[in-house]
């Protein structure tokens, strides 16, 4: 049960207490996952008394395990009842005992008072991009460039061959060039040569990751030219493909051009639509939570750049010596800003709508994301933290919400469309 304390602006106070009963079924849960998991010498798995298995574990791991269990369901369930979109919020659990009821108070900051202009006449502009014979063509002709054949070329090198060249040098090596696809320096060095030259490409100044590189140049042996050939565009260049003809090929093509089309299409409505709410949104949006998003968003390319071995003093150094550290700065700044206005806009939206997603809705939503990442519903919920499963069904509300609109606004379209088509049928009757 949740009870609201206070609300004063965007800060707010509420009290959830969880009836004795609910305690006493976390615990027997977490010590029959304990019996399961924890084995002891002496007893068969499952039949070692609590006592030992407590005494194995530790009397606090227990009392944990239960407390957060208890924090990831109630906490967002309170956060629902009470119908709080909270941006962040600081937990204080009471003490916890086996048999009477667990009591926390949530202390956290919703988000801001927010209005949106009218949209329900709203005419998307976007479509699906239209897949034409030109199109389709077009798909097959790079089907047959991406599946061409290269035959040895005793001659001088041309625009459209693989050549391989042996880089000189200690660090050198061997690899092909499509000559098609290389680089203006590259191509230009390597047109009319024959196999067996050695020569010299000048590489110009450039930047690579974090590295600025200077003019230089590589001195690279030809040691084999490639012409390229295309295969003919029928029924044994389609089973090359696993396709039992050309027809079925172009047929399978088109399908999957023309459903590739309507998902572009389908998000850039989305998109249009996102827009057009946030243009017209008005909000005081506190600086504090355009701070949290930007800092939440730096520390995710803090976490991206270590796993490349990068640290971020390094990047943030280099960055600043190529004079390009306030530029980066204001970028994730505006990012931040435009994330949080989307997100402000999509979760009014679904207050208009009155939408709610179902617990059966969440629970399945969340087993499909365990599953996705190889892990259990529990140790997914484990991992998110309270805070994080009530932002993930935040998420899904907004999902829905964005969903449910996106088609009012699709039917309304096909209506007026059909009123419009009614009419100018009715004119043209009439002018006969």
């Amino acid at each position: 049960m949740a009870e609201l304390i206070s609300r004063e602006g965007n800060k707010v106070e509420f009290k959830v207490s969880v009836p004795a009963a609910e305690v006493n079924r976390a615990y027997d849960q977490v010590w029959a996952g304990l019996a399961r998991d924890v084995r002891v010498p002496g007893f068969r798995p499952g039949k070692a008394p609590r006592k030992v298995i407590e005494g194995r574990v530790g009397k606090g791991y227990v009392e944990q395990e239960v407390r957060d269990r208890l924090l990831e369901t109630h906490y967002s369930q309170a956060a629902r009842e009470l119908k709080l979109s909270l941006v962040d919020a600081n937990i204080d659990p009471q003490p916890l005992k086996s048999g009477q009821a667990f009591e926390f108070t949530v202390k956290g900051e919703t988000y801001p008072e927010v209005t949106l202009a009218d949209w329900s006449g709203l005419r998307l502009s976007a479509a699906a991009p239209e897949i034409t014979d030109e199109v389709l063509d077009r798909t097959l002709s790079d089907l047959q460039e991406r599946n061409a054949i290269f035959d040895d070329a005793d001659r001088a090198i041309e625009a459209s061959d693989q050549v391989t060249i042996e880089e000189q040098g200690e660090d050198g090596g061997t690899y092909p060039v499509y000559l098609d696809v290389a680089e203006a320096h590259v191509r230009d060095a390597l047109l009319g040569k024959n196999k067996g030259d050695t020569v010299e490409i000048t590489v110009p100044a450039h930047q690579h990751g974090d590295h600025e590189h200077a003019e230089h140049t590589v001195t690279v042996k030809i040691v084999d030219v490639k012409t390229k050939k295309l295969q003919e565009l029928d029924d044994e260049f389609a089973k090359s493909l696993n396709f039992e003809s050309l027809e079925r090929l172009r047929t399978d093509l088109k399908a999957e051009l023309e459903r590739r089309a309507t998902q572009e299409g389908e998000a850039a409505r989305r998109e249009e639509f996102i827009d057009h709410l946030v243009a017209g949104m008005t909000a005081d949006i506190p600086q504090a939570l355009l701070d949290r998003r930007r800092e939440a968003m730096q520390a995710e390319i803090q976490d991206d750049l270590g796993r490349q071995g990068v640290k971020w003093g390094e990047y943030e150094a280099f960055m600043k010596e190529q004079g390009k550290l306030d530029e980066f700065m204001a970028d994730l700044g505006k990012n931040a800003e435009t994330r949080v206005k989307r997100d402000l806009a999509l979760e009014k939206l679904a207050e208009d709508l009155d939408v709610e997603v179902s617990d059966a809705e969440f629970n399945q939503t969340m087993t499909a994301l365990a599953q996705a990442n190889g892990l259990s519903p529990a140790d997914l919920s484990k991992q998110l933290g309270p805070n994080g499963i009530n932002s993930y069904y935040i998420s899904l509300t907004r999902e829905k919400a964005l969903q449910q609109a996106i088609a009012q606004l699709a039917g309304g379209q096909t209506e007026a469309a059909a009123e419009e088509a009614s009419t100018e049928e009715s004119s043209a009757e009439a002018a006969e």
